[in-house]
């Protein structure tokens, strides 16, 4: 079993930053792909950006650079730096893992971000 533990998010006006990080505790070899996804209101849940603990990175479209997916403390940390946030990013971001991209068996409880426009 893995749990994933998220801090950070909250509220920020447009143009400015957040960052989130995500803890896991459990089995290394259940969280070599670890990820971000987000759910607005409304919407379907969407992936953000993706990293192995190899270091291969994915990004959606959406984040044309605006955002950065890191990985440490050997590897059990995942953290998202998002700058430049508009009102479209808010939503309620998820952390999760699994064994390889896009299959994710373990997911945290979300942490809200809110953009202000």
């Amino acid at each position: 079993q893995v749990q994933l533990v998220e801090s950070g998010g909250g509220l920020v006006q447009a143009g400015g930053s957040l960052r989130v990080s995500c803890v896991a505790d459990g089995s290394i070899y259940y969280f070599n792909a670890m990820a971000w996804y987000r759910r607005a209101p409304g919407k379907q849940r969407e992936l953000v950006a993706a990293i192995t603990a190899a270091g291969n990175i994915i990004y959606a479209d959406f984040v044309q650079g605006r955002f950065t997916i890191t990985r440490e403390n050997r590897q059990t940390t995942i953290r998202l730096q998002m700058n430049s946030l508009k009102p479209d990013d808010t939503a309620v971001y998820y952390c999760a893992a699994g064994v390889k991209h896009p299959e994710y068996t373990f997911w945290g409880q979300g942490t809200q971000v809110i953009v202000s426009s």
